[in-house]
């Protein structure tokens, strides 16, 4: 066959690659590790500590605190190169799943011979060789043959297209059945998979938690300026109006020596620095950083491969979800489900069968399909062949075919003309609709031949199956000389064959539903088979509406928006209408989810807050998509969204964490210099309570463990602040209260009987802001009474407690003049552990007003 095309000749190939350009298709180049660390130094709260490192050096000569410094250094460094690891680390994984899709080969005639090529190799008038499971390697026409295709990642039908000569064929469609030469017209960019993959050079929108992160960076700024302003204020208040006992005179004498007030304003100006520095939570960009990344690990291990990692958390926040149908609720695997004979009799199960009616539907799918079976594989044939072959399995025997008439789309049906126990039979397999009404008899189920006398009654029967989503295949024969002569047929039988719907899809759509998102699913199915598998997967209720792709097309934007909260179902869709759905859904601040395989879903994957794609899907929706489901899954989608929750509360968890922490230094250093304490804490033990504030809490809350409580919840609007009424309420209350606990520490007389000397009461404040610190991480880790609920699911949350424990313990008896610290003795240490242990009764009088009151936790 080939001989007849000589094909191009190498000086040809290399004026068509000029002409026309490669085929080679460069997506996103790949991430290089430098730029993704200097990308991160992009993240809002990272600025800040920037702004405060930059104030910090600035006073150098002034008053600089290198501990301080060196820990918002460490801070700034640990996230970005945390954030970079885990971003290429994903980077790497995702270029693996690409890599065999770079090695794929095809055949080409060149210089009158048949080479077999990379794709990337292939120019336009190149002449091809395409046989049964090819994938096509450009844009192009048939000039010889006939084959069926498989185009649903192009159009999302799975039903396949048959190609004649002059048939236009794309790029990334694969031939299921048949050999065709193909002559390229397009590559590269220019083919339709090339364009698609053009656009996805567009800027994604912005996700929800950096727009979040942006809001809290200008209010910590606002507060920290507030705070800092209270601080200086109180300071100057304290050094030039109380010490001077409110003396006029005294004060007029401090505000009129030059050199002493300039010292003062200066001191108060370092203070107000110290305080912006304090009042920025420098552990929050490391902790998302870890929360994020270390929940990438774990998903991995649950078939989710996710990408980029502001899709985790995003996930979490889905309102709308807009998912495919093969392959992600249903198996995409059709499968022979049951057989009805001529009587209306349905056989669920092969075994059911006797052996003589089984002989008759074998004898008809054998030899009259282009499927192989051979050693537990099946080879060549259409979905529809390869389902029947996987039913029968059974191989071919010595029975001589004698003419075929292959299916086609015009006549709907294939013939076999066979040779058994030298008598002809023709065997005819194809529509209902064609066969039905030609026959006059049917095989019962001894294989006895019958007159059919009540068609209307099996028609009906069959009309039913359909409204299930069910595909009907018709099988029959006829001992007819013309192998065309479809008169006085015999009905072997009617088989249903169905994409089955995984069960597993059906309870995550379910969990999804309950989580308060909306399933919408886009299928290139017609109306009734979309809608019947929506039925039985849940997604399709009593006011739901389904329509068409030409339905909605007809529709305004604002038509749409009216219908969107109860859209369901969208079938015989167009990949336009992906895209279209997306934008008018993000233009009513809803976030959105969107699932897709083909080439066609990569404008709506890029474009989706969260774009899942499968991993049997193509390279181009994979490049588009933030997560990877790598089992293809629905299910899986439900993980992640669980995931995405998990990490927005551990978020808030640790914010209300330090912010309570932060409240209290910023609060001591308001209150400290009326009090007559300026410095209760040295920079020393500052800088490690900054460490069990920052680095240590942020591993620690970075492993709470998803709880399936969390898709009962709504998902939080695309607009909500990253901290809410509930949080502020946490924080100023336990803030409060351990403020007020550390100022009677300090100055109540009772405490300085039990702590004898200064050093003794210093060290003893220490113990309790660390022990206190501690003991509100339990707290803040639930919202229910017991603080120990599902505290064995963190094991990393009890080790880096207990590390703190221990070390504190190591400073106190160990610490000496570097920590300022001298050894407690045990009814010193016992006092400080109880008073620490007063803001447990305090949160849970909290929580139980809470609870009382009807008020949810809303972490």
């Amino acid at each position: 066959m080939e001989q007849k095309y000589t094909g191009l000749t190498e000086k040809q190939v290399t004026e068509n690659r000029k002409k026309y350009g490669s085929n080679e298709i460069l997506t996103n180049k790949k991430e290089k590790l430098l730029k993704l660390f200097i990308e991160s130094f992009s993240d809002p709260m990272i600025k800040i500590l920037l702004i405060a490192l930059a104030i910090k050096t600035i006073l150098l000569f002034q008053d600089f605190d290198w501990y301080e410094t060196i820990g918002i250094v460490a801070a700034i460094l640990i996230a970005s190169i945390i954030s970079s690891l885990s971003e290429y680390g994903s980077s790497k994984a995702f270029e693996k799943l690409q890599e065999e899709s770079l090695k794929l080969n095809c055949k080409v005639i060149r210089n009158n011979k048949l080479l077999e090529l990379n794709q990337n190799e292939i120019v336009v008038e190149d002449i091809i060789k395409l046989e049964t499971g090819d994938k096509i390697p450009a844009d192009g026409i048939i000039i010889k043959g006939n084959i069926s295709v498989d185009e649903s990642t192009i159009d999302g039908e799975t039903q396949e297209k048959y190609k004649e000569t002059n048939s236009k064929v794309l790029k990334g469609t694969v031939v299921y059945n048949g050999n065709a030469i193909m002559k390229v017209t397009k590559v590269g960019i220019n083919t339709f998979y090339g364009k698609i993959a053009q656009e996805l050079q567009e800027k994604q929108p912005e996700s929800p938690i950096k727009k979040r992160l942006k809001k809290l960076a200008e209010t910590i700024s606002k507060i920290g300026y507030i705070c800092a302003f209270l601080v200086a204020f109180s300071y100057l208040f304290y050094t030039i109006i109380i010490i001077n006992k409110f003396n006029p005179t005294l004060i007029k004498n401090t505000i009129t020596n030059f050199p002493i007030l300039i010292s003062h304003i200066l001191y108060s100006l370092t203070l107000m620095v110290t305080v912006i520095v304090v009042s920025v939570p420098e552990g929050l960009p490391m902790m998302i950083t870890l929360v994020l990344s270390s929940n990438m690990k774990r998903m991995l291990k649950d078939n989710v491969l996710v990408r980029k990692l502001v899709g985790i958390e995003t996930a979490g926040n889905i309102n709308i979800l807009f998912t495919d149908k093969t392959g992600t609720i249903t198996k995409g695997k059709l499968e022979v489900i049951k057989i009805i004979n001529g009587e209306g009799k349905e056989y669920q199960n092969k075994k059911e069968l006797t052996q003589k009616y089984l002989n008759q539907i074998e004898t008809s799918i054998i030899y009259n399909t282009e499927c192989e079976y051979t050693k537990e594989a099946f080879i060549g044939g259409n979905i529809t062949d390869q389902a029947l072959c996987k039913y029968i399995k059974k191989r071919k025997e010595n029975n001589k075919i004698i003419k075929k008439i292959p299916f086609n789309s015009n006549n709907k049906y294939s013939i076999s003309k066979i040779e058994i126990n030298n008598q002809e039979i023709n065997l005819i397999k194809g529509a209902f609709e064609k066969i039905l009404p030609n026959c006059n008899y049917y095989y019962n189920d001894m294989g006895n031949r019958k007159y059919l006398l009540n068609k209307q009654k099996l028609i009906n029967k069959i009309e039913q199956q359909e409204d299930k989503g069910i595909r009907i295949i018709a099988l029959a024969t006829s001992t007819n000389k013309k192998i065309d002569d479809l008169n006085n047929l015999t009905l072997v039988g009617i088989i249903c064959i169905k994409d089955e719907i995984r069960k597993e899809a059906k309870e995550g759509i379910s969990i999804a539903q309950e989580a308060n998102i909306q399933v919408v699913m886009i299928t290139g199915d017609n109306q009734k088979t979309a809608e019947a598998i929506a039925k039985e997967s849940g997604i399709l209720k009593e006011k739901s509406i389904s329509i068409t792709s030409t339905e909605l097309q007809k529709m305004t934007d604002e038509e749409v928006k009216k219908i969107l909260p109860n859209l369901s179902v969208v079938s015989r869709s167009l990949p336009s209408d992906k895209s279209r759905l997306v934008r008018i859904s993000q233009e009513k601040d809803l976030i959105i989810g969107m699932t897709g395989d083909g080439v066609n879903d990569a404008p709506a994957l890029k474009k989706a807050d969260v774009g899942f794609s499968m991993g049997s899907g193509t390279e181009v929706a994979k490049e588009a998509s933030d997560i990877i489901l790598l089992d293809d899954n629905f299910y899986s989608i439900t993980k992640a969204i669980l995931y995405g929750r998990t990490i927005f509360k551990s978020i808030r968890k640790f914010i209300i964490f330090q912010l309570t922490v932060n409240f209290c230094a910023v609060f001591l250093s308001i209150i400290g210099p009326f009090i007559g304490v300026p410095n209760p804490i040295t920079v020393i033990q500052m800088l490690w309570i900054n460490m069990v504030m920052d680095t240590l809490a942020g591993l620690a809350f970075s492993y709470e463990p998803p709880l399936k409580e969390y898709m009962k919840e709504k998902p939080k609007n695309k607009n909500e602040q990253i901290i809410n009424k509930y949080m502020i309420q946490e924080t100023l209350i336990i803030g409060i209260y351990s403020s007020i606990i550390y100022i009677l520490f300090l100055k109540a007389n009772f405490i300085k009987e039990i702590f004898t000397q200064d050093i003794r009461l210093m060290t003893g404040f220490f113990t309790l802001f660390i022990f206190t610190t501690i003991i509100n991480s339990f707290n803040v880790r639930t919202e229910r009474m017991n603080i120990f609920a599902n505290i064995i699911k963190n094991k990393v949350f009890v080790f880096i407690i207990t590390l703190i424990i221990v070390i504190q313990l190591i400073i106190i008896y160990y610490g000496g003049e570097i920590f300022r610290t001298i050894s407690l003795n045990k009814k010193e240490l016992l006092f400080v552990i109880i008073t620490s242990l007063t803001i447990l009764p305090v949160d849970i009088l909290r929580k139980k007003y809470l609870k009382n009151k009807k008020i949810k936790s809303i972490v």
